[in-house]
């Protein structure tokens, strides 16, 4: 098993980078309950069969969709140790516990956090935005909160920008807060959080009685990977009593690389953040994170004492607070494990190089469109995302001409990228986050959109005729 793993991702450049699933896998998976046991190698087989060819296929160097990590070997070897280990990570006084405080002081140290500050490893950025929404609930309502819910009369508001996550209005939703009560902040011509509007949006709450208490900044939005102004969102913050919080997703880890971390400036100043390892960190799924300056309130938000958990100062149940006391999960994998070999294996410089070099590669895949007459670049390239399209010269329907060149290309399997809207226009959507990409494959990329563009142009022109 572990030999067709390395030669999976040996030879991960001779595979397409995704295929369409036939019926026969799918149907694989339609089978009753197994009464009776298979031999290991039969499994396996099947594993090798229906479900390898059938990935997503973020591995692959030419896989551009959304913001997945490509993994690696050591972090797959690390996954292992940690599944037959098999620690739960909820709590009690054992190794795998202080791996996470590790990580956690890694994360302090990098952010310029206190030594104060807490941390947790989560699922990924939704669940660790809503930790962050429920810790500044907390602070703005007080211990009666967990309790009682939220007192009459005392609506809480929050602010992020329209370019925001939607996991952000999600986490209000489930944090009895309601989506309605977030605030979408449009923005500036760079895709960042309009500041004035902002200001505009807090005073106008205030005076109808509402009351503000967190605001979200972004360090790298899903769309375009723009940076909010985190600077002026601090001071905002600090001058309204609010809670700051930067949803980093991916672009948090941007702070490993020197080059980017000046677009960083004030995440320093942040409450809170949220970051995915499993991003530009090339963690394998998953292992999100959320960071507290303020560890007492962290703690406070969510710490209980049921009896089935006691603390004691001595044996299994010492070393108290544990990671279930600042999060809702008991039963916890040990995804501290494969995060903490990332770093010691490649270290933090070779991490933010590659970082730095999908940023390089962007500007690269920027560079070639606009060189290209064919092509549309649809916003500023501010870190490793580039959106684009095809002009479809004479089509009457740009935006499913384009909907359906980035079906093409997927099905083409020799580039993945993925679909978002920018200003109303349908965009080809390239994020470049995997290790193993190149120029090479940017430029696999631009032939088959050129090709197949042109292929699709062809077909519509001949339809028309």
């Amino acid at each position: 098993m572990l030999d067709d793993m390395f030669d999976y991702l040996q030879g991960i450049r001779q595979r397409p980078v995704w295929q369409p699933v036939p019926d026969q896998a799918r149907a694989a998976f339609r089978n009753p309950l197994p009464a009776q046991g298979s031999d290991l190698a039969d499994v396996h087989q099947q594993f090798m069969d229906n479900i390898l060819p059938y990935a997503i296929g973020n591995t692959h160097p030419g896989f551009f969709g959304w913001v997945h990590g490509g993994g690696t070997a050591a972090g797959m070897l690390a996954e292992m140790l940690a599944a037959g280990l098999n620690a739960n990570c909820g709590g009690r006084d054992h190794i795998p516990i202080e791996v996470e405080r590790q990580v956690v002081r890694w994360m302090a140290e990098l952010f310029g956090f206190p030594s104060s500050s807490s941390g947790l490893f989560v699922t990924g950025s939704s669940m660790a935005n809503m930790i962050a929404v429920l810790v500044a609930r907390y602070r703005a309502l007080g211990r009666e909160v967990r309790s009682h819910g939220i007192p009459p009369k005392r609506q809480l508001v929050a602010y992020a920008s329209a370019g925001a996550h939607g996991c952000i209005a999600q986490a209000m939703d489930l944090a009895g807060l309601g989506s309605a009560n977030l605030r979408k902040i449009p923005m500036n011509a760079r895709f960042q959080m309009d500041i004035t509007a902002l200001e505009t949006a807090i005073t106008a709450d205030r005076q109808a009685g509402l009351q503000p208490f967190f605001v979200a900044g972004t360090a790298g939005t899903v769309d375009v990977g723009a940076i909010d102004e985190l600077p002026l969102l601090a001071a905002i913050a600090e001058r309204n009593g609010l809670w700051f919080h930067v949803d980093g997703a991916y672009g948090a880890l941007a702070a490993l690389s020197p080059e980017l971390r000046p677009l960083l400036d004030g995440i320093e100043l942040a409450d809170s953040i949220a970051c995915d390892f499993h991003k530009w960190g090339q963690v394998p799924y998953d292992a999100g994170f959320i960071l507290v300056r303020d560890g007492e309130i962290h703690l406070d938000t969510f710490a209980s004492r049921d009896t089935y958990l006691r603390r004691d100062e001595r044996g299994m149940a010492a070393n108290s607070p544990w990671p279930c006391d600042f999060g809702p999960d008991l039963s916890r994998c040990f995804r501290a494990l494969k995060t903490w070999f990332t770093f010691q294996v490649f270290g933090a410089e070779r991490i933010g190089q590659v970082i730095y070099e999908t940023c390089l590669l962007a500007r690269y895949l920027e560079e070639r469109i606009q060189a290209q007459p064919e092509l549309e670049l649809l916003a500023p390239v501010a870190l490793n995302i580039v959106c684009f399209r095809h002009r479809a010269a004479g089509h009457a329907d740009i935006d499913a001409f384009n909907a359906a060149l980035i079906a093409d290309v997927q099905e083409s399997g020799i580039a993945a990228p993925s679909a978002t809207t920018v200003r109303g226009k349908l965009a080809i959507r390239a994020a470049i986050v995997n290790h193993r990409t190149g120029q090479s494959d940017i430029d696999a990329l631009l032939a088959a959109v050129l090709q197949l563009g042109a292929t699709r142009l062809s077909l519509t022109n001949t339809e028309s005729a």
